[in-house]
């Protein structure tokens, strides 16, 4: 197949050819006029002159047509992708300003791939290739004859109706396209699981936005729905904008606290169910704004994965969180870890580097981490998984029942330690069900070898619940709330128990 490069060469060298054969045809034909113009008579030379210029003209017209034919060739090509020969980026710019009218609704969603990337890395560029043309094809037969079909780039698509109830059209065509791709798709002799992200945009009629702003607006509720879980589509909000804004906000801001060192560390012991005494701390970040205004972890930690800033924070808070815990002899340090630091595949050559500063005990130290951490990238995350704990480092399985996770997938990362979330223990605490749920997952959890810790407890009928149901460790407010690093020494080796303080001060921890 020529390249839209080629093609422009050839049209130009024929522009350029035709006017050079005309000139050259007629010096060919002054030169013969010269050399035997006396020995031919007046007729002869009339009738050398006249096949010469008609022949003269054919060529110009038939270099004119072919130029033309190329011209015309190198302007489809312009309009359209080199790899699935759809209508491309500018393509799509020209059809919306030739059908926007104030007359009638104009649609347009934008289709991004959920993981395609690791499809890419994993499989390489002509595995990825095969996949872009096949999620081109599978997208057509969805929508039919009905909507036009783009490709934007990379793993990106387009799609544009307009008439009457193009909008609501276009969300059933986008639901389809979800719903196919959440099943896998066969590519050559590989099954992929994939996923898409969609935004959609609608111009209603008496309303006619431009080209830029109409794919602007699909583009930004498209990253709403990758905020908002992935495998969803999302029609465009005008409060968007004005979250896009605090957004990029709180991001400089969080550039400037790891800049300025307004990151501070708090810790959250974790009490022996048995002996009652302190036997691991779980790291807590927190950021002392200027302004004193309080943004918790749940509000810039997104934010900060998005951005990509939560791999530099991330160190900050492992080297921090080693160093404090290097006065807490024999107390298991546990650091948060989220996808986008597992996905990172320098992330275990740092952690390395950050142990060996610190000369932390790499047998103390346990990372936590979710269910969306590795079923985002299982293959990513089964390989830092297996380098980390070639450190000695033991990994925990965070807020165990908030997901799905199977048997076989705590199986295949092999986790030391599950930490059922708050609020599995709160509903165990209210109905039956929830009870044998967790009764269910605590007996796995040790078939498995792996301990077990109650999050969030605090009241002392949980706590003696789940001390009866088997766990191992307890944590939550009824015995610590999150305290500075300074604040965690006093209590280490003393048995602490539980009183009741009131009931205006509810559930207060003792130290014996």
């Amino acid at each position: 197949m020529r390249s839209h490069s080629d093609t422009a060469r050839q049209a130009t060298s024929l522009m350029i050819f035709a006017p050079l054969a005309s000139l050259a045809g007629i010096a060919i034909v002054t030169a013969v006029l010269a050399v035997f113009g006396p020995r031919f008579g007046i007729g002869s030379i009339n009738a050398i002159l006249g096949g010469g210029f008609i022949a003269l003209l054919a060529s110009i017209g038939s270099f004119a047509v072919m130029g033309v034919r190329h011209l015309r060739k190198l302007e489809r090509l312009s309009n359209s992708d080199a790899l699935t020969m759809l209508p491309n980026r500018r393509a799509l710019h020209r059809d919306i300003s030739e059908i926007m009218s104030p007359d009638q609704e104009v649609a347009l969603a934008i289709v991004d791939l959920d993981g395609f990337k690791i499809i890419n890395d994993h499989y390489g560029h002509i595995l990825g290739d095969a996949t872009i043309k096949e999620i081109a094809r599978i997208i057509r037969n969805i929508c039919g004859e009905d909507a036009n079909l783009y490709r934007l780039g990379g793993d990106e698509y387009a799609i544009l109706m307009s008439g009457e109830l193009a909008g609501t059209l276009l969300e059933g065509h986008c639901r389809r396209i979800i719903e196919r791709l959440a099943k896998s798709i066969k590519i050559d002799d590989r099954r992929l699981t994939l996923g898409a992200s969609i935004g959609l945009a609608r111009n209603a009629p008496g309303q006619q936005l431009s080209s830029s702003e109409t794919l602007r607006r699909a583009d930004v509720a498209m990253y709403a729905s990758k905020r908002g879980g992935k495998m969803r589509c999302t029609w465009f909000n005008e409060a968007f904008d004005r979250s896009r804004e605090q957004i990029k906000l709180l991001d400089d801001e969080l550039r400037q606290a790891l800049a300025l060192g307004q990151f501070r560390m708090h810790y959250q012991p974790l009490v022996d169910s048995t002996t009652r005494k302190i036997v691991s701390v779980e790291s807590l970040l927190r950021w002392d704004r200027p302004d004193g205004k309080a943004v918790g972890p749940n509000t810039f930690i997104p934010v900060a994965e998005e951005s990509g800033l939560i791999n530099p924070i991330g160190l900050w808070v492992l080297r921090q969180a080693c160093c404090d815990a290097l006065e807490w002899k024999g107390v298991t340090l546990s650091v948060n870890i989220s996808a986008a630091q597992l996905r990172n595949p320098e992330f275990p050559i740092q952690l390395g580097h950050i142990l060996e500063e610190t000369g932390f005990d790499p047998e103390l130290l346990e990372l936590e981490i979710t269910e969306t951490c590795l079923v985002l990238d299982p293959v990513v995350a089964e390989r830092s998984l297996n380098l980390i704990r070639g450190f000695g480092v033991s990994v925990a399985l965070d807020d165990f029942g908030t997901g799905y996770a199977s048997i076989g997938f705590l199986r295949q990362f092999r986790f030391q330690k599950l930490k059922l979330d708050r609020s599995l223990v709160v509903q165990a605490s209210k109905d039956e069900s929830s009870r044998a749920m967790m009764l269910s997952s605590i007996t796995m959890a040790q078939a498995m070898k792996m301990s077990v810790t109650a999050e969030g407890v605090e009241t002392l009928e949980q706590a003696d619940m789940v001390r009866a149901a088997g766990c191992d460790q307890i944590q939550g407010w009824l015995y610590f709330k999150a305290m500075p690093a300074d604040e965690i020494k006093q209590h280490l080796g003393k048995r602490i128990d539980v009183v009741d303080a009131g009931e205006n001060d509810g559930r207060e921890a003792k130290v014996a």
